[in-house]
């Protein structure tokens, strides 16, 4: 996105848990509109990482491997970009660093946005443990509802009919649950963002560009 040319530069590491590379340029393409003088972002995927974060299981799989990777790579921020935000916890144990996860992030910004938010999961079984979150951060009654295209990881990201799904499940969360604001679930969905949003005239939160910009905003006045 923009290269290191000064000693000032402040970096943020940017980390897609899953291994598939479509994921991370489609993360690339979402946060370039971010790019400042003096911040590098810098979008790397997870190589021990499973294809898609689909399970609990897969969850697990990546924390340590997250935590690892922090320990080892020195940057001003870090963004664990799943909407999972696999790892979260035990990273900001490993670092005195920033460490912002895009769920969190995403729900945040969608509250300053609207008084009930909605989300599109992937997957109907990633719901539980959304609310499993949504319940920790004490916000569940501010969800409208979440609803799931009910496809892989890998199709949201570059699947042909990817965006007319969400665009029929986003008018589901606006006229049948009363969001007034819309989280995409999934690091994958960052490319139809803008699409969704004209197409459902609600505000349309892509969560790794929220937590990006928030990240911004920590390194900028540090």
């Amino acid at each position: 996105m923009q290269k290191t040319d000064s000693a000032r530069d402040r970096r943020i590491l940017v980390v897609n848990p899953n291994s598939n590379d479509v994921v991370t340029r489609g993360l690339d393409r979402a946060l370039a509109p971010l790019a400042r003088p003096g911040i590098v972002v810098e979008c790397r995927a997870l190589a021990e990482g499973p294809f898609g974060i689909q399970s609990q299981a897969d969850v697990e799989q990546v924390a340590l491997p997250l935590r690892d990777l922090v320990r080892r790579e020195a940057a001003d921020a870090y963004v664990i970009a799943c909407y999972s935000d696999p790892g979260l916890h035990v990273c900001r144990e490993a670092t005195d660093r920033p460490v912002l996860g895009i769920a969190e992030c995403g729900v945040l910004t969608a509250l300053a946005r609207a008084d009930r938010f909605g989300v599109i999961a992937v997957a109907s079984r990633s719901i539980p443990r959304h609310l499993r979150a949504l319940r920790q951060m004490g916000v569940i009654d501010r969800l409208a509802g979440e609803r799931a295209l009910e496809m892989t990881v890998a199709e949201t990201a570059s699947g042909t009919d990817t965006l007319a799904r969400m665009i029929a499940v986003g008018r589901d969360l606006r006229d049948r649950d009363g969001a007034g604001a819309v989280v995409m679930g999934c690091a994958g969905m960052a490319v139809h963002r803008r699409g969704l949003e004209q197409e459902l005239g609600i505000p349309v939160i892509d969560p790794s560009q929220a937590a990006v910009a928030m990240a911004i905003g920590i390194v900028a006045v540090a």
